[in-house]
């Protein structure tokens, strides 16, 4: 019995690292200020990878629709707002999506990737043509 144990603490700790090494969970999105805006809930669809606003911060801003966005995601409400949509794995990085800022209504391509030397700092770019910004979301525990 003592060597069943063992066994399962053993593998438990071996699925650990891979865990945490996964661009899916809940992210924290700050502002310039460092506050933090929203949490954005990253899962997979199929083979794909999306992100939705799983809570905005400010209360008096949870109810605020996406007046400025494109097609089906126009006049939906913000929180829940499936704002990352399609990536597929490519190496490292997760490639080939679009990504809408809810503020804006901007659709950009998107990519996202973990940061090399810290797992829980998640990478998320938005292009359009040449121009792009790069953000950094954290990981909410």
């Amino acid at each position: 019995m003592k060597d069943l144990s063992l066994i399962i603490v053993f593998l438990t700790l071996l699925s650990l690292p891979v865990q945490a090494q996964s661009v899916l969970g809940k992210w924290k999105n700050t502002n310039e200020e460092g506050r933090v805006n929203s949490i954005i809930e990253i899962y997979e669809k199929g083979d794909k990878i999306y992100g939705k606003v799983d809570k905005i911060m400010r209360e008096e801003d949870r109810d605020r629709i996406c007046t400025k966005c494109p097609g089906e995601l126009k006049n939906e409400p913000v929180q829940g707002l499936e704002i990352m949509q399609g990536l597929e794995k490519d190496g490292d990085e997760y490639v080939g999506g679009t990504i809408v800022d809810p503020k804006t209504g901007k659709k950009y391509r998107c990519k996202i990737w973990l940061e090399e030397d810290n797992p829980d700092v998640l990478k998320v770019r938005g292009y359009i043509a040449l121009f792009y910004k790069t953000k950094e979301w954290t990981r909410t525990r």
